[in-house]
């Protein structure tokens, strides 16, 4: 059998191709408006209406703009609405500045940490070449989150506003990593010289203070101690003061954070149900109080328990991969929103564990659930979903999922552990078995 492609077999390639009349509409199709524009299905939106028959009540979408910081987002859109019912606001928003700038931080300690931990690794490894790769990227998990929560609190958006940098990452993240990467030069370099353990952290030490001051030229310094002022929803001023982040959050989120964890579904040969699973060289807060950690549960399981928290009026967190088969101007996340197959002549046969093995799917993006259309069996027909993404897209920022996407590019949701059943709670309670640091099931959010 020849391993080369020969001219007789593009002839054959060519004669196939120009033979169908249905190819040379798509051609002209695709090369004037891309793939996408040209595969999208005008029936998708006349299937998956927005009308739901469980929804929350939630307040106007965000918008995450030029950076990766959906997951943050996503969490501070649940947890404001504790925030709205406390204080009988009609709009409220969390400051998506104030945690991006203690993530940078801690994730840039979190490095240096880990480059003194593989201080006696190959730097051609595969570790640490991994640990290189990107260091301090927008991307997070719901317990990095909770980390930095526990740790630093919350305040409202007014103080600690947006900047053109926090809206827009990508040249930050590109100095701070620069310079990450030379601090691992350093390191390495000084313990190639006989200094300790102890002596690369002193050096580290004077390497944080570097990476705060780009962190406050670039986001602006957070708030330690605050008094904020509004008005509610019938007029009344309101006023909290002289407060701490910390304390914002004990009194007006009120969560107990110990209670936050989440669930997967990832149906893979290698990461059997009813099992906890950790990802090595996955965080942010060094010692932090919450290391990953997630039970994997079939899908079914993630179905019921989101319908549950929906019908308690609970929005509910979750991680997919929002690239998969969807319309984002459209706002939909369906099956059926793009026709490609049809347009190529082809099809897509990959199960979701077959994805996740080839590395075709992953969780890319944090969105929040926040209503369900039931059938007559109480099972979902389709979810509706808040996004990030700012109201020019979908149905004024929302997105219909149907109940066929959710299943195949779903992977994770937040939950309390009261909505566990009490075999899903001993099950939480075991041990995770720790998963190499490029699995997929430790991609960022």
């Amino acid at each position: 059998m020849k391993k080369e492609i020969t001219f007789q077999d593009i002839a054959s390639f060519s004669k196939d191709f120009e033979g169908s009349t249905a190819n040379q509409i798509a051609m002209n199709a695709v090369t004037s408006n891309g793939v996408v524009n040209s595969a999208k299905n005008v029936y998708a939106k006349r299937n998956q209406q927005n009308h739901f028959s469980v929804e929350v009540d939630a307040d106007k979408v965000c918008n995450q703009k030029q950076s990766g910081r959906c997951w943050m987002f996503a969490a501070y859109n649940v947890m404001r609405l504790e925030v709205m019912k406390k204080l009988n606001l009609e709009h409220f928003e969390l400051s998506q500045n104030y945690p991006l700038f203690w993530d940078k931080l801690e994730k840039s300690n979190y490095f240096l940490e880990n480059m003194i931990a593989t201080i006696d690794e190959p730097v051609e490894g595969r570790v640490v070449t991994y640990l290189l790769r990107d260091p301090i990227g927008d991307g997070g998990q719901w317990d990095m989150f909770r980390s930095l929560v526990k740790k630093y609190g919350v305040v409202p958006k007014d103080l600690m506003p947006e900047t053109a940098v926090s809206s827009g990452t990508r040249e930050m993240n590109g100095f701070l990593t620069k310079k990450l990467r030379g601090y691992a030069v350093r390191l390495r370099k000084m313990y190639q010289n006989g200094s300790t353990i102890d002596e690369l952290r002193q050096a580290k030490d004077e390497m944080m203070k570097t990476v705060y001051r780009i962190l406050s030229i670039c986001l602006g310094e957070p708030p330690m101690r605050f008094t904020w002022e509004t008005r509610d929803k019938d007029k009344n001023f309101v006023k909290v003061a002289n407060i701490t982040p910390q304390e914002f959050f004990k009194e007006y989120v009120g969560w107990n954070l110990d209670d936050y964890v989440t669930v997967i579904n990832a149906p893979t040969a290698d990461k059997p149900y009813g099992k906890t699973y950790t990802v090595q060289y996955l965080g942010n807060v060094a010692d932090g109080a919450y290391p990953v950690k997630y039970l994997n549960l079939p899908m079914d399981d993630l179905r019921d328990i989101t319908i549950r928290m929906l019908k308690d009026n609970q929005a509910v967190w979750f991680g997919s991969d929002v690239g998969q088969f969807s319309d984002r101007k459209a706002g939909m996340l369906t099956m059926d929103a793009l026709m490609v197959g049809q347009l190529f002549d082809t099809d897509f046969p990959m199960t979701k564990a077959e994805r996740l093995d080839f590395c075709d799917s992953m969780m890319t993006h944090a969105m929040v659930i926040t209503g369900v259309d039931l059938d007559e069996n109480d099972k979902p027909i389709r979810w509706k979903v808040e996004n990030s993404w700012g109201d020019e897209v979908g149905f004024d920022g929302y997105f219909v999922m149907d109940d066929a996407w959710f299943g195949e590019f779903a992977f994770q949701i937040l939950l309390n552990k009261s909505y566990f059943s009490k075999e899903q709670a001993e099950a939480f309670a075991q041990d995770p078995i720790v998963l190499k640091p490029w699995d997929p099931m430790g991609s960022l959010a």
